[in-house]
């Protein structure tokens, strides 16, 4: 028998479900009480959630993930939680954004309903103030709320769950489960290469909905292969059931608290050194840098001094060899001198005719003569109008785009070149150091920005690892994408800290130790250091970007510092470290490949520790020993 139009069947209900508000007004409740319900509707089984004030209105919004009438795919907007000038990300297909059914709106949710059929996962959590929480994730990657069950029933709601699809647990994170329909073997015959195709339709919105789920959900599907590269090597596979299972005072009987990832050890303390003060000591006779590693060991330890920035950022930035003499610098200047200025002339040669039929370049020109008059502008360098500092940072931008038609000019770049010039107080030299810098972070500003997506899914790994309650608040308020991250990536912290203190920290980074994700463990001891005050304060998501954006210019860099450093050396002394977090470290290495990078990675680590053990005293021995000699990682 056919169904009438608006019957329909219910199949399950629970009330006491709460959604949280992303808005705090005087006259407004922050948490919103509702039903969640399994309904059936001419024959499509659903999850619905409504407010308690919304019983006997019309059926809630049902949600789809679909292609438009021209083959295009609608994509969730994602707000990355910065001024619009920073929009870098590229611009998505909107022409049937009126097909779409509005959802959330100023900070507020309504009803919504999700057909069973696009539900692709859930994951269950609780943090330390106590209720438990789903976070639900569409195959459309549209966004939906944290649902709070104030009153218990997680476990009611997935066995009833089960009835209509089938659930199953991720091998890395017993409370992410992936929906498949009940009658198919999906679970097992999902290809590698469609899990991970950038041109799904949803990946990105999946990601930046929830990079967590998106990532591991699509792993926790896989092989044996890609179940291998989620654990250790060496361990074995551990089931979300098994006796060794963390389990949590709990009011719901039978819900499991899984703690993800390894047990780490005490984190250690770190003393950072005296800055680099003497360069000679360093050179030979004809000028060739000694010890380079030393050199960038002194210079992660404690920075430069003033004097010496000129001379020495011009190796850390591969503007000279290490290897090269005094007389090899002079020509390499000579050279690249030459170099420099022919590329400057072809842009300085272009007549406003020819601008004018040139759009990309007009375009460059454009945004360049913007960023260049608000940039930095409370440095004297670079203060008070016709200023022959925001010349020389005009024709030095306009000139990369010479050098680099590819890229061109993206906003942000200024803010990397400043400080550049404000050191080397030169044209030439300010320019081939942005160009080394470049080298490092180019992808950043690539308008595809897959290489900003994967650094905050490597930023959400680690974070997880160090610290699962925060991982879990933040996605209770729809903050786990961790988008609120995006411009201390993007710019290594450059509007977080001082003109001076950045000074300090990008000299420190461009060594490249004790890793190259160096700026990811500084993310994290930010975020770490500002747990009491998020969770404590019960921020929402709207509070919780509020709170991270005015944290620029009070933060304390030499802090952040010991704590970015610590994290690492308390990560790379965990035996069972997960390999995907080995990988954003540099640690893992496969069984396979010589294991002169293993002892050299371990030689690094213990170097630092020694370094703290010892309060970052002036000598040290250089690490040489082999691995057999090589003592364990130790503690103070």
């Amino acid at each position: 028998m056919e169904s009438k139009p608006g019957s329909h069947k219910l199949i399950f209900e629970k009330e006491g479900v709460y959604l949280h508000t992303n808005t705090k007004r005087n006259n407004q409740d922050t948490t919103i009480p509702g039903f969640i319900r399994i309904v059936e509707r001419e024959g499509v089984t659903a999850l619905e959630w409504s407010p308690l004030e919304d019983q006997g209105k019309s059926t809630p919004a049902v949600m789809y993930s679909k292609k438009d009438e021209n083959g295009g795919d609608e994509v969730a907007n994602f707000d990355p939680g910065y001024e619009p000038d920073w929009a870098v990300i590229s611009t998505v297909k909107r022409e049937h954004e009126r097909d779409r059914v509005p959802v959330r709106e100023t900070g507020h949710w309504g009803a919504f309903s999700l057909p069973l059929s696009e539900l692709y996962s859930l994951r269950r959590a609780r943090f330390a103030l106590g209720r438990n929480f789903l976070v639900v994730t569409s195959r459309g990657g549209h966004p939906l709320p944290a649902l709070h069950f104030h009153r218990g029933g997680t476990q009611e709601l997935l066995r009833a769950l089960r009835h209509h699809i089938s659930l199953v647990p991720s091998p890395v994170d017993g409370r992410l489960y992936l929906a498949y329909p009940r009658d198919s073997n999906a679970a097992s015959q999902v290809g590698d290469e469609q899990m991970f195709d950038d041109n799904s339709p949803d990946i990105v919105a999946r990601f930046m909905q929830d990079p967590y789920a998106t990532t591991l959900g699509g792993f926790s599907k896989v092989t044996n292969f890609f179940r291998g590269a989620l654990r250790h090597p060496d361990s074995a596979m551990r089931h979300p059931h098994d006796s060794n299972s963390h389990h949590a005072a709990d009011d719901e009987p039978g819900f499991e608290l899984i703690t993800p990832g390894a047990e780490l050890g005490p984190r250690p303390d770190v003393i950072r050194g005296p800055p680099l003060d003497n360069w000679e000591q360093f050179l030979d006779a004809e000028g060739r840098v000694t010890d380079p590693d030393r050199v960038k060991q002194l210079v992660f330890r404690g920075g430069i001094v003033p004097s010496l920035r000129k001379e020495v950022w011009k190796f850390l930035l591969g503007f000279y060899p290490w290897s090269s003499t005094f007389k090899e610098r002079e020509d390499i200047v000579r050279v690249k001198t030459d170099e420099y200025f022919r590329m400057k002339v072809q842009w300085k040669s272009v007549s406003e005719e020819q601008e004018m039929r040139n759009s990309l370049l007009r375009g460059y020109r454009s945004l360049i003569e913007r960023d260049v008059n608000r940039t930095d502008r409370h440095n004297t360098f670079f203060s008070g109008n016709d200023n022959p500092g925001l010349v020389l940072l005009h024709d030095v931008l306009m000139t990369y785009c010479m050098y680099n038609f590819d890229l061109g000019y993206v906003q942000g770049m200024s803010d990397l070149l400043s400080p550049l010039l404000f050191v080397t107080q030169n044209e030439v030299e300010s320019f081939w150091c942005l160009t080394g810098f470049m080298d490092m972070v180019h992808q950043n500003f690539e308008e595809s920005q897959e290489a900003m997506k994967h650094q905050l899914l490597q930023l959400s790994l680690l974070l997880r690892a160090l610290d699962p309650e925060l991982c879990d608040y933040l996605d209770s308020q729809d903050s786990g994408s961790l988008c609120f991250c995006f411009r201390w990536l993007l710019i290594w912290f450059k509007r977080e800290f001082s003109f001076e203190d950045i000074l300090s920290l990008w000299e420190v980074m461009w060594t490249q130790l004790p890793c190259s994700n160096f700026h990811l463990l500084m993310a994290c001891s930010i975020l770490e250091s500002q747990k009491g005050e998020l969770i404590g304060s019960n921020h929402d998501f709207n509070t919780i970007l509020k709170h991270i954006n005015e944290l620029s210019m009070k933060l304390d860099l030499h802090s952040v510092l010991c704590g970015a450093e610590a994290i690492y050396l308390q990560l790379a002394s965990c035996k069972e470290l997960p390999v995907k977090v080995q990988e954003v470290l540099g640690l893992y290495v496969p069984p396979s490949s010589d294991e002169n990078g293993s002892v050299s990675q371990s030689c690094e680590t213990d170097w630092l520790l020694s370094q703290s053990e010892a309060g970052a005293a002036a000598a040290h021995q250089s690490c040489s020993y082999s691995a057999a000699q090589r003592p364990p990682p130790t503690y103070p």
